[in-house]
This record gives C-alpha cells, sequence and structure tokens, in this order.
C-alpha cells in the first residue's frame, strides 16, 4: 500500500531529463569538462570568498591532549582532571594542543532520491559542487580530505590525503560514479566512519535526509567526530505545482508512484504542509543532538548558506 503523500513522495516531477550515469568509467570528453569547469568555478569561489572563513570556522577545533599540569588561579576549572586531583590531593588540570592540520571527511549521498532536480541542477550535481567547495577550502588550509560515497551501502572510499590532484579525484569520483544501491541508509556510512576514523575528524555530512532510524548511530558519530549536516532539497519537493492537470508522483528509491490531481487546492496545501514539517522535524532532530545543520536549495546560491555558517561558527566558538 502506498504511504502518505508528504510522507512518501518527493513530487517527483521531472520537467529535466534524467542525468547522465556516474558510473566508475572511462571519462568522456563531456564529463572530464564538466569536472573541470567545477574545479576552476570551485577554486574560484574558495579563493574569494570562502578560504578565509574556513580557517576561522574551524581553527582550533582539532585538540589533542597534551599532558597535566597544576592548577593556577584563572585556569578553566572545567579542564580539571579530577582522578589526578584525587590522587594527589590538590588540583590538576589537563593541557591540550592544537592540532594543526585537520581530518575533513565528505560522506556524500549518492541515492536516487539525488536525480531530481526542476531549476538549474539536480540534487546530486548541487551535493558534487559543495563538496568540491568544501574539498578546495580544505586543501587550501592544508588539510586533509577524505570522501565516503554512499547509498544503501559504502559504494565509494577514498582514504584521507592532502593536494589539488587528490583532490581532483574527489571531485571525478563523486561524478563520475553510478550507485549499486538506490535507497538511502544513513547508518551505512555512520557505521563506516566510526569504524575507519579513530581519530576526531570535521565531517561534512551531505544528503537529502530522506531516511530513517539513523538517530542513534549519529549520536555515537557525534561523540567522536565533529559533524555538520548538509540537507540539499529541491524546490519542488516541498510544494507541488498549482493547477496544470494531473502529474505522476514517483518515488526515486522505490519506484512506487501516484497521479495526482493539482487542481484539487485541498491536496496541494496538504503536501505542502506536511513536507514543510517534515524538514522542520530533521532540522530540530539534528539540532537536538549538538549538530550543525545548513540548508542548501538547488534554486539557489550554493554558496552563501556555507558562507552564513562559516561565520555564525566563528562566533559561537
Amino acid at each position: 500500500m502506498l504511504k502518505s503523500l508528504a510522507e512518501k513522495f518527493a513530487a517527483v516531477f521531472r520537467p529535466l531529463p534524467p542525468p547522465a550515469p556516474q558510473a566508475e568509467r572511462q571519462i568522456s570528453p563531456e564529463l572530464l569538462k564538466k569536472i573541470r569547469t567545477i574545479q576552476i568555478k570551485t577554486d574560484f569561489i574558495v579563493n574569494s570568498a570562502i578560504a578565509g572563513e574556513y580557517v576561522s570556522a574551524f581553527k582550533g577545533t582539532g585538540m589533542e591532549f597534551a599532558e597535566v599540569r597544576e592548577y593556577m588561579p584563572g585556569d578553566d576549572v572545567r579542564l580539571i582532571d579530577w582522578n589526578v586531583t584525587a590522587r594527589f590531593g590538590h588540583p590538576f588540570i589537563k593541557k591540550f594542543r592544537e592540532e594543526r592540520e585537520l581530518t575533513v571527511m565528505l560522506v556524500v549521498d549518492a541515492s536516487s532520491s539525488g536525480e531530481f532536480g526542476s531549476k538549474e541542477k539536480f540534487k546530486n550535481e548541487a551535493a558534487a559542487e559543495i563538496a568540491s567547495i568544501l574539498a578546495f577550502s580544505a586543501i587550501k588550509n592544508n588539510d586533509k580530505v577524505g570522501l565516503i560515497v554512499f547509498s544503501d551501502k559504502i559504494e565509494r572510499y577514498i582514504p584521507p590525503k592532502k593536494g589539488r590532484s587528490h583532490i581532483w579525484n574527489v571531485i571525478r569520483a563523486i561524478l563520475n560514479f553510478t550507485p549499486e544501491g538506490r535507497s538511502t541508509d544513513l547508518n551505512v556510512p555512520l557505521r563506516y566512519l566510526l569504524n575507519i576514523q579513530k581519530r576526531k575528524t570535521v565531517t561534512f555530512l551531505i544528503s537529502d535526509f530522506e531516511a530513517e532510524g539513523y538517530e542513534k548511530n549519529l549520536k555515537m558519530a557525534r561523540q567522536k567526530h565533529d559533524i555538520i549536516a548538509i540537507a540539499v532539497t529541491d524546490p519542488r519537493e516541498l510544494t507541488l505545482p498549482e493547477k496544470i492537470g494531473f502529474v505522476h508522483l514517483e518515488d526515486a528509491e522505490t519506484g512506487e508512484s501516484i497521479l495526482v490531481d493539482t487542481f484539487n487546492k485541498n491536496l496541494v496545501e496538504h503536501f505542502r504542509s506536511q513536507k514543510q514539517e517534515e524538514r522542520r522535524r530533521i532540522k530540530k532532530s539534528l539540532q537536538s543532538m549538538g549538530i550543525d545543520i545548513i540548508e542548501i536549495q538547488t534554486d539557489r546560491s550554493l554558496v552563501d548558506p556555507i558562507i552564513r555558517f562559516f561565520k555564525l561558527r566563528e562566533k559561537k566558538h
């Protein structure tokens, strides 16, 4: 039985042709040009607008334990090491040193729901550009960058490394790829991240978050890593077109479809309110776990929300 419209369907109403397959394959001249265009575009964006904001937002977030020393007036009492204090009978505090280099993980959703766009670009194309912007920002700061591509399985993993040639491989892996899985399971990359990354990372989780039951693993990952959620949506997923007759809504991940009458004002309004409530619920859930969220829409600037987030994060820290 089909689930309710608002819960199950993302209004996959396809005014754009399907995107070209992104399987691991020999790179065509067209795809090579596309990769190069993204590289040039994002490199310019990073150099002109984002690089300084990235450094300000993340400097000092990577800290490692150095030693303990005796407490001195003015020290932060939150740094008291109570075990050592109890052993010696007077207070000691923990000292940390800043890690000059961060490890940034890009965790990118490649499920079939990304193969949708009603405006200038598909969601998976927006995700690739966002990942490229973040990758160039990290490399410019001499940080390591790694990649996890997932659907309902791990589709691709590239270990963290430095260098512009490495970023080329990351961008190519995102764009030159067709996933084997169709659905979204956020538990899969979160468990994988916990297994492969023993040290703290700054992890950007890029997805439309059309999934359920991932909260437990997300909380576990948040305890170890600095998780930033980037939620990518298309405006047509939030509202139905009005008064254009009957349209087919299709679930991109399951293939289920239903015929909807867009002249039915009550149905259109119900869909809109349900989808807005769903996005609010996702945002509230993430924030309750202490996870920052960047909301991206495919018909708007990809850069402005990232810059706003970096500025807010700098103030917060």
